[in-house]
C-alpha cells in the first residue's frame, strides 16, 4: 500500500504538460447544489482552482484528515495569491443536505462549499469521477458510515482535472504539488 502512495506522490508531483497524465480519463460536468440551495456546476463560477474531496461533512475517518488539510492548502496558497476554492461533494446525501452541511464545513474553512443533490445528479459526479461509494454500516450516533474515494482533486477554474492528491502527504507537500499546475498570479 505503502508504495502505490508513493507512485501515486510522484504522479502527483508530475509538472503540468497540458496534457492528462493519468491511464484513464477522470473527471466531468455535474450539477448540484450548494448549502446555499444554488446550483453550481464543475466549473467555480468564480473561476478559482478547485480543490475537491468526495467525502461528508460529518465523516470521522478520511474526511476529518482529508478536508482539514485541504482548508490549510487553501490558506498556504492565498497566502502566495492563488485563490483555491475547497469543495465537497457528499457521498451522504441522507445526511448532508443544502440545511445542515453548511455549519460543520464552515468550521473547518470559511470558504468551504459543500454539494449534495439527487442520487441520480450525483451519481454523475461519482462517475465522472470514478469513485466508487458504498454504505458500510450504520453507526447509532452518527449514521451511516460510506466507503468513498480517498484523493482530494485539483480542478482549473473550468472544472478539469489537473492532478490527484493523496491526502496522506503534508500540507507543504500538497501546496507545493498544486503550484506546479497553477501559474504564479500576476
Amino acid at each position: 500500500m505503502r508504495s502505490a502512495l508513493t507512485a501515486l506522490a510522484l504522479l502527483a508531483a508530475l509538472p503540468a504538460t497540458g496534457q492528462s497524465p493519468f491511464p484513464v480519463d477522470i473527471g466531468g460536468p455535474y450539477e448540484l447544489v450548494d448549502q446555499f440551495g444554488a446550483v453550481r456546476t464543475q466549473a467555480d463560477p468564480d473561476g478559482k482552482y478547485q480543490l475537491v474531496f468526495f467525502g461528508y461533512a460529518n465523516c470521522l475517518n478520511i474526511c476529518s484528515a482529508a478536508m482539514p488539510l485541504m482548508a490549510q492548502v487553501v490558506d498556504e496558497l492565498a497566502r502566495d495569491g492563488i485563490a483555491v476554492t475547497p469543495v465537497m461533494i457528499t457521498v451522504a446525501p441522507d445526511q448532508d443536505q443544502v440545511d445542515t452541511m453548511g455549519a460543520p464545513l464552515a468550521e473547518i474553512h470559511p470558504d468551504f462549499i459543500g454539494l449534495t443533490g439527487e442520487q441520480d445528479a450525483l451519481q454523475a459526479a461519482y462517475d465522472a469521477f470514478k469513485v466508487e461509494v458504498e454504505p458500510l454500516f450504520m453507526d447509532p450516533e452518527y449514521g451511516w458510515i460510506y466507503s468513498h474515494g480517498s484523493f482530494v482533486h485539483l480542478l482549473d477554474g473550468e472544472g478539469d482535472l489537473l492532478t490527484l492528491l493523496p491526502p496522506v502527504l503534508d500540507v507543504t507537500q500538497v501546496a507545493n504539488i498544486a503550484r506546479g499546475y497553477i501559474p504564479e498570479p500576476s
